[in-house]
């Protein structure tokens, strides 16, 4: 099953790290270490397998791919042996992809998206393109009238107005394409009626939003377990150091305050209020591609007795971001492959705040998941059924 990945932000840190570790893996270079999808639980023949993946996407950027790795290499992400052993195959990855549409109405640049896709999908000779959203944060977008039906959305975009955000109007286009939609991070994306209803209209998957991969991971962890203990959280503080091109997108207060409402969901939904405190985001240039996460936890006993929990999370976003990347893309090319269509609320194991999920437990999530994989395998005609 020949499935492209095109990515909307294909020169980022976490693109061009997804990309080399795809050909590390097709061939045989390194182990699938961090790869949920190669888990006995998940593995199976309805997933495109590493070798039939074929990348490209979309960036602002003109950095060269492999240069963008080298510098990734350089700054301990990538191994310096992976990236040398991918150079042919980057310069290949290299021809597919293509400076992001500028210039005339949004409904030119969704028209020239749509025509990237399907050129690129005609082209390899692939059976379905899923594009993968791992661009920069964006901030809540204003509302417009056009965000409620496809028709008004269609006029509107033709205007002199930007009335979508970038993150939406590459929905917009995957979806007009026939393309399943995956949004990695917390921008806005699909989640406008006029789009999920198009969406419907193209009978296509999507998934989202904002990829769960360091300090919400553990809040999905130790939630559940103050909720099942029937302990009393009173309050709940983290601080996130970042540097690299995500952290000096959330220096911008726009972008980090939807960053940071994607973060605290997981909390009020999980133990059904909101503790006092909140997350902060900060910038430091220096760690580069590294972040620390420092969390302090407040909890009442038994009696009223007080106690605390502290820990700190060190790790590279692009490494963890990367493999669960490819894991979204199989994953969403099966859905697809199976009929499967609208929000895949069972992907909500992989994402800090997923779609219409009744549970942020990790446990319950990864069952679903399970759950849902097994039937895809199965023979996907009863995947979407819970």
């Amino acid at each position: 099953m020949r499935t492209g990945v095109w990515l909307v932000g294909a020169r980022g840190s976490v693109a061009t790290t997804s990309i080399v570790g795809a050909l590390a893996l097709r061939a045989g270079l390194t182990g699938p270490t961090g790869c949920v999808t190669e888990l006995p639980e998940l593995r199976g023949p309805a997933l495109p397998t590493f070798a039939e993946l074929v990348f490209g996407g979309h960036d602002v950027v003109t950095t060269p791919l492999a240069k963008r790795a080298e510098a990734l290499a350089t700054a301990g992400v990538l191994p310096a042996r992976l990236v040398a052993a991918s150079t042919e195959e980057l310069a290949t990855v290299e021809r597919d992809l293509r400076p992001a549409p500028i210039g005339g109405s949004q409904a030119d640049r969704a028209a020239a998206t749509v025509r990237d896709l399907v050129d690129f999908r005609e082209w390899h000779g692939l059976d379905r393109v899923v594009v993968v959203n791992v661009a920069a944060t964006e901030p809540t977008p204003r509302p417009h009238p056009g965000h409620a039906d496809p028709e008004a959305l269609s006029a509107a975009l033709a205007g002199p107005d930007e009335v979508l955000p970038p993150s939406s109007l590459y929905a917009y286009a995957a979806v007009t394409a026939g393309c399943p939609y995956v949004d990695f991070t917390p921008s806005t994306g699909l989640r406008l009626p006029a789009l999920t209803t198009l969406a419907d209209t193209h009978r296509v998957p999507y998934a989202g939003h904002d990829g769960k991969t360091g300090e919400t991971l553990l809040k999905s962890v130790l939630a559940p377990m103050f909720a099942m203990r029937h302990l009393t959280v009173r309050s709940w503080s983290g601080l996130n150091l970042l540097g690299g091109g995500d952290g000096a997108t959330l220096s911008d207060p726009a972008a980090n305050a939807a960053k940071v409402r994607s973060k605290q969901r997981v909390l009020g939904e999980t133990l059904g209020y909101l503790p006092q405190g909140d997350t902060r985001i900060e910038y430091v240039e220096e760690l580069g591609d590294f972040k620390t996460a420092w969390d302090l936890i407040t909890f009442a006993g038994f009696l009223g007795t007080g106690m605390r929990l502290e820990f700190t999370w060190q790790g590279c976003d692009s490494a963890l971001a990367a493999p669960l990347v490819l894991d979204l893309a199989r994953l969403t090319a099966a859905a697809h492959t199976a009929g499967v269509t609208g929000p895949l609320t069972d992907l909500a194991f992989f994402f800090k705040d997923p779609l219409g999920t009744a549970t942020h437990s990790l446990g319950d999530q990864w069952t679903r998941l399970v759950a849902f994989t097994r039937r895809l395998h199965a023979g996907g005609h009863d995947a979407a059924r819970g």
